[in-house]
Protein backbone atom coordinates (compact mmCIF):
# COMPACT_ATOMS: atom_id res chain seq x y z
CA UNK A 1 0.00 0.00 0.00
CA UNK A 2 3.21 2.06 1.14
CA UNK A 3 4.80 1.43 -2.38
CA UNK A 4 1.24 1.85 -4.13
CA UNK A 5 0.87 5.65 -2.88
CA UNK A 6 4.90 6.95 -3.31
CA UNK A 7 3.79 5.79 -6.72
CA UNK A 8 1.09 7.94 -7.10
CA UNK A 9 2.60 11.19 -5.32
CA UNK A 10 6.12 10.84 -8.20
CA UNK A 11 3.15 10.86 -10.57
CA UNK A 12 1.61 13.80 -9.64
CA UNK A 13 5.13 15.85 -9.63
CA UNK A 14 5.17 18.43 -12.27
CA UNK A 15 8.02 18.10 -14.71
CA UNK A 16 9.51 20.89 -17.07
CA UNK A 17 11.75 20.01 -19.67
CA UNK A 18 13.91 22.97 -21.23
CA UNK A 19 15.34 23.08 -24.40
CA UNK A 20 16.66 25.72 -26.57
CA UNK A 21 17.12 26.27 -30.64
CA UNK A 22 20.94 25.48 -29.84
CA UNK A 23 23.41 26.25 -27.64
CA UNK A 24 23.97 29.83 -25.49
CA UNK A 25 20.52 30.99 -26.16
CA UNK A 26 19.69 31.08 -22.60
CA UNK A 27 18.34 27.86 -21.11
CA UNK A 28 20.00 28.16 -17.84
CA UNK A 29 19.17 31.83 -17.15
CA UNK A 30 15.74 30.92 -18.10
CA UNK A 31 15.64 27.91 -15.70
CA UNK A 32 16.85 30.36 -12.64
CA UNK A 33 14.10 32.51 -13.85
CA UNK A 34 11.49 30.27 -14.00
CA UNK A 35 12.52 28.43 -10.12
CA UNK A 36 12.18 32.10 -8.73
CA UNK A 37 9.13 32.97 -9.88
CA UNK A 38 7.54 29.30 -8.81
CA UNK A 39 9.19 29.42 -5.30
CA UNK A 40 7.80 32.83 -4.98
CA UNK A 41 4.16 31.30 -4.98
CA UNK A 42 4.70 28.64 -2.74
CA UNK A 43 6.06 25.86 -4.46
CA UNK A 44 9.00 23.52 -3.73
CA UNK A 45 11.38 23.73 -6.59
CA UNK A 46 13.92 21.41 -7.93
CA UNK A 47 16.23 21.19 -10.76
CA UNK A 48 18.48 19.00 -12.67
CA UNK A 49 20.80 19.47 -15.76
CA UNK A 50 20.99 16.39 -17.17
CA UNK A 51 24.74 16.11 -19.11
CA UNK A 52 26.81 18.88 -18.69
CA UNK A 53 29.97 19.41 -20.80
CA UNK A 54 32.87 21.86 -20.34
CA UNK A 55 33.26 20.84 -16.95
CA UNK A 56 36.72 21.08 -15.87
CA UNK A 57 38.87 20.95 -12.75
CA UNK A 58 35.38 20.64 -10.58
CA UNK A 59 33.83 23.54 -12.28
CA UNK A 60 29.94 23.24 -13.37
CA UNK A 61 29.22 26.41 -15.39
CA UNK A 62 25.76 25.56 -15.28
CA UNK A 63 25.39 22.99 -12.50
CA UNK A 64 26.94 25.44 -9.99
CA UNK A 65 24.59 28.42 -10.55
CA UNK A 66 21.71 25.67 -10.54
CA UNK A 67 22.84 25.03 -7.14
CA UNK A 68 23.26 27.96 -5.78
CA UNK A 69 20.08 28.90 -6.90
CA UNK A 70 18.17 25.77 -5.23
CA UNK A 71 19.84 25.65 -1.77
CA UNK A 72 18.56 29.82 -2.02
CA UNK A 73 14.81 28.85 -2.88
CA UNK A 74 14.50 25.24 -1.13
CA UNK A 75 15.74 24.42 2.34
CA UNK A 76 15.56 20.99 1.34
CA UNK A 77 18.22 21.08 -0.86
CA UNK A 78 21.02 22.65 1.71
CA UNK A 79 22.83 19.15 1.83
CA UNK A 80 22.43 18.37 -1.67
CA UNK A 81 26.25 18.45 -3.87
CA UNK A 82 26.74 19.98 -7.73
CA UNK A 83 26.79 16.27 -8.32
CA UNK A 84 22.88 15.98 -7.59
CA UNK A 85 22.03 18.54 -9.81
CA UNK A 86 24.14 17.61 -12.47
CA UNK A 87 24.34 13.69 -12.50
CA UNK A 88 26.39 13.42 -15.26
CA UNK A 89 29.55 15.32 -16.97
CA UNK A 90 32.08 15.51 -19.16
CA UNK A 91 35.47 17.76 -19.64
CA UNK A 92 34.91 18.33 -23.58
CA UNK A 93 32.67 21.20 -24.63
CA UNK A 94 30.85 19.30 -26.96
CA UNK A 95 27.43 16.91 -27.87
CA UNK A 96 27.10 14.22 -24.79
CA UNK A 97 27.48 11.50 -27.61
CA UNK A 98 31.13 12.77 -28.58
CA UNK A 99 32.45 14.22 -24.98
CA UNK A 100 31.44 10.82 -23.72
CA UNK A 101 33.22 9.10 -26.80
CA UNK A 102 29.81 7.55 -27.87
CA UNK A 103 29.21 6.00 -24.38
CA UNK A 104 25.50 4.83 -24.06
CA UNK A 105 23.49 7.26 -21.40
CA UNK A 106 23.10 5.69 -18.30
CA UNK A 107 19.52 6.01 -17.26
CA UNK A 108 19.96 4.24 -14.01
CA UNK A 109 22.19 7.58 -12.71
CA UNK A 110 19.53 9.70 -14.34
CA UNK A 111 16.40 8.08 -12.98
CA UNK A 112 18.17 7.52 -9.21
CA UNK A 113 19.30 11.80 -9.43
CA UNK A 114 15.70 12.52 -10.27
CA UNK A 115 13.78 10.66 -7.86
CA UNK A 116 16.57 11.91 -5.07
CA UNK A 117 15.34 15.48 -6.50
CA UNK A 118 11.65 15.23 -6.29
CA UNK A 119 11.54 13.64 -3.03
CA UNK A 120 11.81 17.15 -2.23
CA UNK A 121 10.20 19.05 -4.58
CA UNK A 122 7.02 19.20 -6.10
CA UNK A 123 8.31 20.67 -9.44
CA UNK A 124 11.21 19.73 -10.96
CA UNK A 125 12.62 21.32 -14.26
CA UNK A 126 15.08 19.29 -16.33
CA UNK A 127 17.62 21.34 -18.56
CA UNK A 128 19.05 20.18 -21.20
CA UNK A 129 22.08 20.45 -23.43
CA UNK A 130 22.40 22.16 -26.60
CA UNK A 131 19.57 21.71 -28.90
CA UNK A 132 17.17 19.90 -29.75
CA UNK A 133 18.67 17.51 -31.91
CA UNK A 134 22.31 17.20 -30.15
CA UNK A 135 23.46 13.96 -29.79
CA UNK A 136 23.13 11.87 -26.78
CA UNK A 137 24.21 9.18 -27.26
CA UNK A 138 24.40 6.78 -30.57
CA UNK A 139 20.43 5.94 -30.35
CA UNK A 140 19.21 9.36 -28.35
CA UNK A 141 18.81 13.23 -29.46
CA UNK A 142 17.83 15.79 -26.68
CA UNK A 143 14.33 16.01 -27.94
CA UNK A 144 13.65 12.23 -27.21
CA UNK A 145 14.70 12.79 -23.37
CA UNK A 146 11.27 14.90 -22.87
CA UNK A 147 9.14 12.33 -23.61
CA UNK A 148 10.79 9.66 -21.56
CA UNK A 149 11.22 11.41 -18.54
CA UNK A 150 6.97 12.90 -19.22
CA UNK A 151 7.92 16.54 -19.19
CA UNK A 152 6.24 19.57 -20.37
CA UNK A 153 8.73 21.28 -22.96
CA UNK A 154 9.62 24.29 -22.75
CA UNK A 155 11.51 25.88 -25.86
CA UNK A 156 14.08 28.88 -25.23
CA UNK A 157 14.42 30.94 -28.43
CA UNK A 158 17.12 33.92 -29.40
CA UNK A 159 15.44 37.35 -30.80
CA UNK A 160 18.46 37.73 -32.72
CA UNK A 161 17.99 37.99 -36.89
CA UNK A 162 17.57 34.14 -38.34
CA UNK A 163 14.91 33.60 -35.27
CA UNK A 164 12.12 33.19 -37.43
CA UNK A 165 14.40 29.96 -39.31
CA UNK A 166 15.87 28.77 -36.05
CA UNK A 167 12.64 29.00 -34.32
CA UNK A 168 10.14 27.47 -36.77
CA UNK A 169 12.62 24.68 -37.24
CA UNK A 170 12.51 23.71 -33.67
CA UNK A 171 8.64 24.35 -33.22
CA UNK A 172 8.10 22.06 -36.15
CA UNK A 173 10.38 19.10 -34.71
CA UNK A 174 8.04 19.25 -31.42
CA UNK A 175 4.63 19.27 -33.18
CA UNK A 176 5.73 16.49 -34.88
CA UNK A 177 6.57 14.28 -31.82
CA UNK A 178 3.25 15.81 -30.23
CA UNK A 179 5.73 17.21 -27.49
CA UNK A 180 3.49 19.44 -25.72
CA UNK A 181 5.43 22.92 -25.28
CA UNK A 182 5.51 26.39 -24.62
CA UNK A 183 8.06 28.43 -26.01
CA UNK A 184 9.66 31.94 -24.70
CA UNK A 185 11.98 34.29 -26.40
CA UNK A 186 15.38 35.04 -24.28
CA UNK A 187 15.72 38.86 -25.73
CA UNK A 188 19.40 40.72 -25.03
CA UNK A 189 20.18 43.90 -24.68
CA UNK A 190 21.71 44.12 -28.19
CA UNK A 191 18.34 42.68 -29.31
CA UNK A 192 17.00 45.76 -29.29
CA UNK A 193 15.70 45.25 -33.44
CA UNK A 194 13.69 42.33 -32.86
CA UNK A 195 10.72 44.30 -32.12
CA UNK A 196 11.68 45.59 -35.99
CA UNK A 197 12.81 42.57 -37.99
CA UNK A 198 11.50 39.51 -36.44
CA UNK A 199 8.27 39.83 -33.95
CA UNK A 200 6.36 41.17 -36.64
CA UNK A 201 6.19 37.84 -38.51
CA UNK A 202 5.48 36.52 -35.25
CA UNK A 203 2.50 38.01 -34.34
CA UNK A 204 0.70 38.24 -37.67
CA UNK A 205 0.97 34.47 -37.22
CA UNK A 206 -0.76 34.30 -34.43
CA UNK A 207 2.58 32.58 -32.56
CA UNK A 208 2.47 34.04 -28.66
CA UNK A 209 5.82 36.28 -28.29
CA UNK A 210 6.50 35.96 -24.11
CA UNK A 211 9.88 37.00 -23.05
CA UNK A 212 11.74 35.67 -20.14
CA UNK A 213 12.46 39.25 -18.89
CA UNK A 214 8.99 40.21 -19.54
CA UNK A 215 6.52 37.46 -19.02
CA UNK A 216 7.91 34.83 -16.56
CA UNK A 217 5.05 34.86 -14.77
CA UNK A 218 2.67 34.32 -17.62
CA UNK A 219 5.44 31.73 -18.61
CA UNK A 220 4.89 29.65 -15.26
CA UNK A 221 1.23 30.17 -15.47
CA UNK A 222 0.69 28.21 -18.69
CA UNK A 223 3.38 25.68 -17.94
CA UNK A 224 1.76 24.73 -14.73
CA UNK A 225 -1.35 24.46 -16.31
CA UNK A 226 -0.20 21.89 -19.51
Amino acid sequence: MVNFFCIILQLMKKRIFVTATNTNIGKTYTTLKLLEEYASRGIRVGAIKLVETGVVDGVYPDGDLLLEKLQSLNPELQKFSVEDVVPIAYELPAAPYIASCGKALDFEILNSAIEKMEAHCDLLILEGAGGLFVPVDGNFMMIDLIQFFNAVGLLVTHCSLGCINDTLLSLQALQNRNIDAAMVFNCREEDSDFTQISEPFFLHNDIEVLKVQRDIDTLCDVLYNF
